[in-house]
């Protein structure tokens, strides 16, 4: 079974290795069977993206919850878009500022993903 490229998007790479250790691996592992098609336990539809393949998975740490943002939506590639620790403790929903950052970083994906398929075009040639 083939694997799809993992592309980070933004700060998202860097910003997941200042989580703790436990959340690492679990988002390591969900982001694996993202890539191998699979969907993490913890792994959820992004409320405002349904259908368009944007999924969060959450893991709760040390009275503390953190969210990996990923797309599946683009063929051959899984983007990571966000990765973040939630900071408020009264409202479920997810920060206007960090949806936006969301948006903006899932544009860049459709980009980089319309690039990289005028490149495999031309490979295959």
């Amino acid at each position: 079974m083939d694997a799809r490229p993992l592309i980070w998007i933004g700060s998202s790479r860097k910003d997941l290795k200042g989580f703790p250790l436990e959340v690492r691996k679990t988002f390591g592992f969900g982001l694996w069977q993202a890539q191998i098609g699979g969907k993490h336990l913890n792994a959820k539809i992004l409320k405002g993206y349904k259908g368009a393949g944007v999924l969060e998975i959450t893991e709760d740490f040390k009275g503390s919850t953190f969210r990996a943002v990923y797309t599946v939506r683009f063929a051959g590639l899984v983007f990571v878009l966000h990765v973040f620790q939630k900071k408020s403790k009264i409202r479920i929903k997810t920060p206007k500022s960090e949806m936006d950052l969301i948006r903006k970083r899932l544009k860049t994906a459709e980009e980089y993903h319309a690039q990289w398929q005028e490149e495999q075009k031309s490979d295959s040639r």
